[in-house]
């Protein structure tokens, strides 16, 4: 992925550095302009290769990561202005050469047309050149909410309250709390002040339990090593329950294959949840109780659709429930959901995951993401017939090290027996 950005970037870049150069802004044609257009972007690409081969300063990581993200994104949306224009320019072009010297061959028709679109300024300015500097104005006006959320909405942590009608119920637990953190990706974090503050807002809602939907970190159990005392705060009178996401195997490190090592790292991390005090559900349940009432907790390892790990055994992990009058399931990705959660008696199903794509429109009544296209559950609560699904939009963030318009989210649950 990182050659294949770096190939990306430089196309873009000679793409639009010749583009500029056509323009008459005369500071482009001096040498500055050249010396500071391709020294930045090498700079950009030094950085990021070191800053994913070499252990540096989570800080310095994020400022090179967001540089990147945000210098990849305004070129793609300048490249899109300047393939708009020569499309316009070349179907001109086309229509004027099939237009002029009817009975002449081509090559006599492409030397009538003195240059490859002649074309007329009005008020001083041609169309292409409008639009090139113009371009540049639209190209950087997806810098301002990108760098809003990095700097504002990263760690903007929100709570949100969800009710859970379950038939079932038992009554000892009608009104139970139960709160819910996922994809906390610790090896994003770069302000420890910032992520303890979120993990106070979450014990201030004093939740009788707390679910962890998998994702504790993005590639390593070592990028806990900062955090892990500040996750070891998260602590509920019914217990904190835990299971694993895809990105917690250690795959887009070690590779799809097993090693000796990625077997230590995954160790690790289940050791990880052990310190904090969490309870690490590995395809297995427990039992809730309150004074003679039960219910089970259920949690399996990763198992999503297409190109995700399916390491879950969803029938293992129910082993010894069906007895109990509500299941409440803790699986990582919410495909798992339709693909085989349907099909068991399983009540509620809490999911992580999709992280709202970080980017899109949440309100009270009306949401929105490109997630959408890629999930059909991608946040909130949905229902199909007697069986619940919750997908929580996540705590950290994976990449661009920002959020906007999908807040981090704290879930604050209460069951309701109805």
């Amino acid at each position: 992925m990182l050659k294949l950005n770096a190939v990306i970037l430089f196309l873009l870049d000679f793409y639009i550095f010749f583009a500029l150069r056509a323009t008459n802004i005369r500071f482009i044609k001096t040498r500055w302009f050249t010396i500071l257009w391709w020294g930045y972007s090498l700079s950009l690409l030094v950085g990021l290769f070191i800053s994913f081969q070499y252990n540096i300063p989570l800080s310095i990581r994020s400022i090179i990561l967001v540089a990147f993200f945000l210098t990849a994104v305004s070129k793609f949306v300048y490249a899109i202005v300047l393939i708009v224009d020569d499309l316009r320019r070349g179907g001109i072009w086309v229509g004027r050469l099939f237009s002029r010297g009817k009975g002449k061959d081509l090559e006599e028709r492409i030397e009538t047309l003195e240059e490859p679109l002649p074309e007329v300024p009005k008020k001083g300015i041609s169309r292409s050149d409008f639009l090139l500097k113009s371009g540049i104005i639209v190209a950087a006006l997806p810098m301002v909410p990108l760098a809003w959320g990095v700097i504002s909405t990263a760690y903007d942590y929100r709570v949100r309250r969800q009710k859970l009608v379950l038939p079932n119920l038992p009554k000892e637990f009608h009104g139970m709390t139960i709160g819910q953190i996922s994809d906390v990706h610790s090896g994003s974090f770069y302000n420890k002040k910032a992520v303890m503050g979120g993990v106070e807002l979450l014990l201030a809602q004093k939740p009788d339990a707390i679910f962890f939907t998998g994702d504790l970190v993005n590639n390593v159990a070592s990028e806990m090593r900062d955090y892990q005392d500040i996750f070891a705060h998260v602590k509920a009178d019914l217990g904190v329950y835990s299971s694993l996401g895809n990105h917690d195997y250690g795959d887009y490190y070690f590779g799809p294959g097993d090693s000796p090592a990625k077997r230590k790292n995954l160790q690790d991390l289940i050791e990880t949840h052990k310190v904090m005090g969490w309870d690490l559900l590995m395809d297995e349940n427990r039992t809730l109780k309150i004074g003679n009432e039960e219910i089970s907790i259920v949690g399996v390892q990763n198992w999503g659709t297409g190109r995700f790990p399916k390491k879950g055994n969803l029938p293992k992990a129910l082993l010894g429930t069906e007895d109990k009058a509500v299941k409440l399931l803790l699986s990582h990705d919410p495909s798992h959901w339709r693909a085989q959660v349907l099909e068991t008696d399983v009540d509620v199903m809490f999911a992580g995951h999709t992280h709202g794509m970080q980017f899109g429109v949440r309100g009270e009544n009306f949401q929105w993401s490109p997630a959408k296209y890629i999930y059909k559950e991608w946040a909130g609560l949905y229902k199909q017939g007697a069986s619940q699904l919750y997908v929580n939009t996540g705590y950290g963030f994976l990449g661009y090290p920002g959020r906007v318009g999908i807040a981090p989210e704290i879930t604050i649950f209460e069951l309701v027996k109805g």
